[in-house]
């Protein structure tokens, strides 16, 4: 492998459900605002399109999102109350992507492997 960056990045995009746009999004306020406390956490954040969302995310390691979920835990469940998954994608390299091949699999995501780059 061409590279030492073992940033991960998750790639889930969301259909929010009829009606709920406003709750989810008074969600996702409350997930940036956890998530600043985390020492892994590179980028966070929600984009929209109408009623489909996006939210951009980076880890410095595999090990940093899944701390993640855990410190979103219930949260995730009442996002996933308003929305459905759209598609998952996660980005990194094999050796990060191993580690949440399990963890992930109900997502059923697509793992796209990092095998040339740099991080500054």
């Amino acid at each position: 492998m061409a590279t030492d960056d073992k940033c991960v990045t998750l790639v889930p995009y969301f259909k929010i459900h009829a009606g709920k746009i406003q709750e989810f999004k008074a969600l996702c306020a409350k997930a940036v605002e956890m998530t600043k406390s985390e020492p892994a956490c590179l980028y966070y954040g929600w984009c929209f399109d109408g009623d489909l969302a996006f939210c951009r995310e980076g880890y410095r390691d595999a090990d940093g999102l899944l701390a993640h979920g855990q410190n979103l835990g219930p949260l995730l469940t009442e996002l996933l109350n308003t929305a459905d998954v759209a598609r998952m994608e996660v980005h990194g390299p094999e050796e990060e992507l191993a580690k949440l091949r399990g963890p992930l699999a109900d997502f059923k995501p697509q793992y796209f492997m990092l095998e040339y780059g740099f991080r500054r």
